[in-house]
């Protein structure tokens, strides 16, 4: 049996502009096990960008409280806030936010920077073990600009992955992306899920979140839906079925 590696209990998060008071989050409350596949959807407003920049410990929380591997976020200082993002959790963005003028091994690299701990004792093997990871290995001396944007994006989720995290958070990975490439990233995802990184993420398609092992909806602020995928899609699949069309058109 998987053990909980995120608990929330009635987190709220309210923002004001002037005199006006937002609450993005109302009372949510929320377990993810350790190794899951979750898929948070909802629309603009909804609370899903809120809801994770405070499991990425970017934000903390107006009220309520987050448990991260057990450890109670709520009460860490800014410097033990840094800490277990640079140890705890990788991001992946929707803008790949790759350094243009460094390779893709220095972009993996990067975080090595920020070991304080010294955790890491050979950060350019770990880097390359990352970029091999995500089928990089004869890409990592190429700039940005020489890459795909698919494989920029399978940079930055090495770069994601090159601490060792407890979790993957990705938001709207595949925003930028075609729906072939799309699908060649949560290729990715699926493969790294299956070595046993829990992975969170944020889509508003459908589609994507199909992938993903469990979807939560949220709608103002509050959780409306949480489902296991009865029917889950196999990205891998799904790319052979998108290779039998691209010959059958030709």
């Amino acid at each position: 049996m998987n053990k909980n590696i995120i608990n929330i209990f009635n987190l709220g998060k309210v923002y004001k502009i002037g005199e006006v008071e937002v609450h993005a989050l109302r009372s949510v409350s929320l377990s993810i096990d350790e190794g899951e596949f979750v898929a948070i959807m909802g629309a603009s407003g909804s609370g899903k960008s809120t809801l994770m920049n405070l499991l990425g410990c970017l934000d903390k929380p107006t009220t309520g409280e987050y448990y991260l591997d057990g450890v109670n976020t709520s009460k860490l200082t800014k410097n033990q806030y840094a800490d277990i993002r640079n140890q705890k959790i990788g991001f992946v963005f929707q803008g790949f936010n790759l350094l243009p003028r460094t390779t893709a091994l220095e972009n993996v690299e990067l975080p090595l920077m920020y070991d304080r701990i010294n955790k890491i004792k050979n950060p350019l093997e770990r880097a390359v073990e990352a970029l091999e990871r995500v089928g990089l290995k004869d890409r990592i001396h190429h700039m940005p600009n020489q890459l795909s944007g698919g494989q920029q994006q399978r940079v930055a989720i090495a770069r994601a992955l090159v601490n060792s995290p407890s979790i993957l958070l990705a938001d709207e990975p595949t925003g930028n992306l075609d729906s072939k490439t799309s699908v060649e990233v949560f290729s990715v995802f699926q493969k790294l899920n299956e070595e046993g990184i829990t992975i969170i993420l944020v889509t508003h398609e459908r589609d994507f979140a199909n992938f993903a092992k469990r979807i939560v909806e949220l709608r103002d602020g509050k959780i409306v839906r949480d489902y296991m995928i009865s029917k889950r899609l196999n990205a891998e699949e799904e790319l052979e079925k998108l290779k039998k069309e691209i010959v059958e058109e030709v």
